[in-house]
């Protein structure tokens, strides 16, 4: 019991770095705000996204080998001190070079931070739990996400100044380092030799794992790709502005917030075959429907629907992953969260494909591709969850 209350305890600091990792879905919102402050182009706005989500194949792997060296703990509470230079850049000086460095230091702490929290988890859940917690820790990170828009929103209305984001996400990330900097966390060791950039890249040569890495690269590009197209959807179909079309990235967040919440309990009693499965599904219905719909509450529905859908791909995946090779959890951490460098390739896609058509549809398009993706995985994860 004691132990149980202990676990508890630690899991307060641990679900505030979930809320600080949701700061990178700020990007979403504010590449729109700065798409309109700096008249840029859709392929030059989606280039912030982008600039984040790179550092997610630069800094994935180190991370991995540097949590050998130091540990856990040390290696989020880095994550964490990055991320708080990233949003205090803006408020130093805002113009469009800035916003770029910003969400460069925004990508790295948030690659750092995803490679080292998830493994941490694991210290303090069991394994067959793990799941499920990853998913209420990806509920945690939606709520961050969810406000991101609102946030802004709000501060534009009332002060005609966005930017107020910025210094109150920042508090919470100091929040954050202080509530995990006090507390104690047990580490387990890594078994074995540890690994070289060599022998980590050659886990891609595992068929699972592969399947896992590309999987996270299509989840967050349509993760991404969702956050920053569906403002620009309303905005072309329906003439309405910014301040009240960026609401559609909140109903997004909103339907993860939903979608991570339930299954936290779902993915806890029930297989996760089949409610992956029924993710995949939702998104490819939600794609569908972006592309057809012209009303307002239409594309709200559909926007829902890729959110809820969207909300528990990940955990499902990484979770496998990890259960797959669990003598290399840092290794393979490493490697999945490379994966969200999908998160930057696909802006950069569908900012291009929309210029060259005119319009959003082009970005919807390369979205389903990544769909369907996630749909042929269904089969594969069946088979993989089955040898587990």
């Amino acid at each position: 019991m004691e132990n149980n209350k202990n676990n508890i305890l630690v899991l307060i600091p641990i679900m505030l770095c979930f809320f600080a990792m949701g700061f990178v879905d700020l990007v979403g919102i504010a590449s729109n705000y700065v798409k309109e402050d700096f008249n840029l182009s859709d392929t030059n706005a989606n280039l912030l996204p982008s600039m984040v989500f790179f550092w997610f194949l630069v800094c994935s792997v180190p991370t991995g080998l540097l949590m050998n060296k130091i540990g856990r703990k040390k290696t989020v509470l880095l994550s964490l001190i990055v991320t708080v230079v990233a949003l205090i850049l803006p408020i130093v000086n805002y113009s469009y070079p800035m916003m770029l460095l910003s969400f460069a230091f925004l990508g790295i702490g948030n690659a750092i931070m995803q490679v080292s929290l998830n493994p941490l988890l694991t210290n303090v859940i069991k394994a067959d739990k793990l799941a499920s917690m990853l998913t209420f820790g990806q509920f945690v990170k939606a709520i961050a996400s969810f406000s991101a828009p609102i946030v802004a929103g709000w501060a534009a209305f009332q002060f005609d100044n966005w930017k107020l984001l910025y210094p109150i996400f920042m508090l919470f990330a100091i929040i954050a380092v202080i509530g995990l900097g006090i507390t104690t966390i047990e580490e387990e060791q890594e078994e074995g030799k540890t690994s070289g950039f060599i022998e980590c890249f050659s886990l891609l040569g595992d068929k699972m794992i592969l399947l896992c890495f590309v999987g996270i690269m299509c989840h967050v590009g349509i993760d991404v790709g969702t956050n920053v197209t569906a403002p620009k959807i309303l905005m072309e179909r329906l003439s309405i502005p910014l301040s009240e079309a960026g609401y559609a990235t909140s109903i997004y967040f909103l339907f993860r917030l939903i979608g991570c919440l339930s299954g936290t309990f779902i993915l806890a009693k029930y297989s996760s075959k089949k409610f992956f499965a029924a993710s995949a599904t939702l998104i490819a219905l939600g794609l569908i429907g972006l592309s057809l719909v012209d009303s307002k509450s239409a594309i709200y529905i559909s926007v829902a629907l890729i959110g809820y859908g969207n909300s528990n791909i990940f955990p499902i995946i990484f979770s496998q992953a990890l259960m797959h090779l669990p003598n290399k959890k840092n290794e393979v951490s490493g490697l999945m969260i490379m994966g969200l460098i999908g998160g930057a390739i696909f802006p950069v896609l569908m900012g291009g494909l929309s210029d060259a058509m005119s319009s959003q549809i082009g970005a919807i398009i390369v979205m389903i591709v990544g769909s369907v993706y996630l749909l042929s995985l269904i089969t594969k994860i069946q088979h993989i969850t089955s040898n587990n």
